[in-house]
C-alpha cells in the first residue's frame, strides 16, 4: 500500500481550508485517511501552517509520497531540509550534533524572514488605512462645502439693475437726435421759396418781347 501525504478539504467555498493528511494513495481525496499531520490556511496573510513535525517527518522518512501542494508545505516548514541533513548522519558526512545546529540557523533564518514580511504587511496596512482615511475625510469636507454652497446661495443678481439704468439713460438722450432731425427737414422750405422764385422769372420777361414788337411795326410800314 503506497501512502500519500496530501490535503484534504474543507469549510467553506470562498473560505476553504485543508487537513494535511497521510491517506493511502487509492483512497479519495476526501475520503479516509491513515493520519492527520496539520492544518493549512491560505485564508490569512501569511498563510497559516501548523503540522506535527516530528510524525511528518517519519512519514517522509518510510518514503511517503507527496502531492506537489503538500511538498510545498513541507519544504516551507524545513522537513525535507531535516531529513536531507540526516541521510547526511546516514552517510557520515554530518553528527547529529551538527544537524541540530544547522538546522537551528535555518529555523532563525526563517523566522526572520516571517517576521520582516509580517512587519511589512503591517506597515502596507497602516499606510493604506492612513490613506484611506484622508481620502474620506477629503471627501466629507467636500460634501459638507456643497451643502453648506445649497444651503446659503450667493446672490448675485441685484446688480443687474444698474446696467439697465445705464441704458435707460442713453435711451433718454435719444430726443436730442430726433431734434436734429427735424431741423434737417426744415431744409426744403427753402428749396420751395427757391423754385417759386424761378417761376417768377417768365412774367417779367413778357413786357420786353410787346415793346420789341412795336419797334418792328413801323419798318413794316
Amino acid at each position: 500500500m503506497a501512502t500519500r501525504i496530501r490535503l484534504q478539504r474543507h469549510g467553506k467555498k470562498s473560505k476553504a481550508f485543508y487537513h494535511i493528511v497521510a491517506a493511502d494513495s487509492r483512497s479519495k481525496r476526501d475520503g479516509k485517511f491513515i493520519e492527520k499531520l496539520g492544518i493549512y490556511n491560505p485564508n490569512t496573510n501569511p498563510a497559516t501552517i501548523d503540522i506535527n513535525f516530528d510524525r511528518t517527518l517519519s512519514w517522509v522518512q518510510v518514503g511517503a509520497e507527496m502531492s506537489e501542494t503538500a511538498r510545498a508545505i513541507l519544504s516551507y516548514k524545513g522537513v525535507l531540509y531535516k531529513n536531507h541533513l540526516i541521510k547526511g548522519i546516514a552517510k557520515g558526512a554530518l553528527t547529529a550534533e551538527q544537524v541540530e545546529e544547522k538546522f537551528a540557523v535555518w529555523l532563525a533564518e526563517k523566522d526572520n524572514k516571517i517576521t520582516g514580511k509580517k512587519d511589512g504587511l503591517a506597515k502596507n496596512e497602516a499606510s493604506d488605512k492612513a490613506a484611506r482615511l484622508k481620502a474620506e475625510t477629503e471627501s466629507n469636507e467636500a460634501r459638507a462645502k456643497a451643502v453648506e454652497a445649497k444651503n446659503n446661495p450667493v446672490e448675485v443678481v441685484e446688480e443687474a439693475p444698474v446696467a439697465e439704468e445705464a441704458s435707460e439713460e442713453v435711451v433718454e438722450e435719444t430726443p436730442e437726435v430726433e431734434a436734429a432731425a427735424e431741423v434737417v427737414e426744415e431744409a426744403p422750405v427753402v428749396e420751395a421759396a427757391a423754385e417759386e422764385v424761378v417761376e417768377e422769372a417768365p412774367v417779367a420777361e413778357a413786357p420786353a418781347e410787346e415793346a420789341a414788337s412795336e419797334e418792328e411795326a413801323p419798318a413794316a410800314e
